[in-house]
C-alpha cells in the first residue's frame, strides 16, 4: 500500500502552487535544480546522442531544465502517474509523455533513466520494485536522487546509504555512485551497467 494518495498529494500541491517547483511539491526552483545539476553531473557531457526517459516527470521541469542548461537529450520521454502532469507535461515540453505507473507498466527502452523526487512518497517495496524497473528498462544506467537519512516519516521515504547499496546488491548493480554534499537529505544516485 502507498504511503500517501499520490493524485491527491500532487493535486493539492498543482491547485495551490500551479506549475511551478512548489506544485509538485519541492521547497523552490532553486533546490529543484540544484538536484537536476546533480543527475546531468551523472549523466554523459555529451547528451545529445543518448535518450532519456523521466520517471516521474511531473511538469517536464527536467526537459526544460536540459534546454536551458543546452544539454537536451537526443530523445527525451516523460513518464507519469497523474493525469494532470500528463497534460501539462506534454504542453511544456513538446515531448513524449507516458501516463503511467513505473512499479506495474511496462516501460519503453532508454540510454538512461532518470528520476528527480518521484520516489520520496513510495513505501520500501514501492520503491524497490521503481528502482528494479527503471534499471532494468535502461541500456546505461538509472540516476536518481531521493530523501536520505535515518529519519521516519509517515509521509515521506528515507533512506540510507547502507540501504541503497542493499538495494542495488539484489539488483546485481555493477557499479553504484553517490552524490550527497548538496542539499540536506538529500542524495543522487547512479545505478550503472
Amino acid at each position: 500500500m502507498p504511503r500517501i494518495d499520490n493524485e491527491k498529494f500532487y493535486q493539492s500541491a498543482i491547485e495551490m502552487y500551479g506549475v511551478s517547483a512548489k506544485g509538485v511539491n519541492w521547497h523552490s526552483k532553486h533546490s529543484q535544480e540544484i538536484r537536476f545539476d546533480m543527475i546531468l553531473s551523472m549523466l554523459p557531457l555529451k547528451l545529445d546522442a543518448f535518450s532519456i526517459v523521466d520517471a516521474g516527470c511531473g511538469f517536464g521541469d527536467f526537459y526544460l531544465y536540459t534546454q536551458k542548461k543546452k544539454k537536451q537529450p537526443k530523445d527525451y520521454i516523460g513518464i507519469d502517474a497523474v493525469a494532470d502532469m500528463y497534460s501539462i507535461a506534454s504542453n511544456r515540453t513538446g515531448c513524449e509523455i507516458i501516463i503511467a505507473d513505473i512499479c506495474k507498466d511496462e516501460l519503453p527502452s532508454a540510454s538512461y533513466y532518470i528520476c528527480s523526487g518521484a520516489m520520496n512518497v513510495l513505501n520500501s517495496f514501492e520503491t524497490h520494485l521503481f528502482m528494479r524497473n527503471c534499471y532494468e528498462a535502461s541500456e546505461h544506467g538509472f540516476i536518481f536522487n531521493i530523501l536520505h537519512g535515518r529519519k521516519e516519516s509517515e509521509t515521506y521515504n528515507y533512506l540510507t546509504t547502507t540501504q541503497i547499496e542493499n538495494i542495488a546488491s539484489k539488483m546485481g548493480v555493477t557499479k553504484v555512485s553517490f552524490k550527497d554534499n548538496y542539499l540536506e537529505d538529500d542524495i543522487t544516485v547512479g545505478f550503472f551497467k
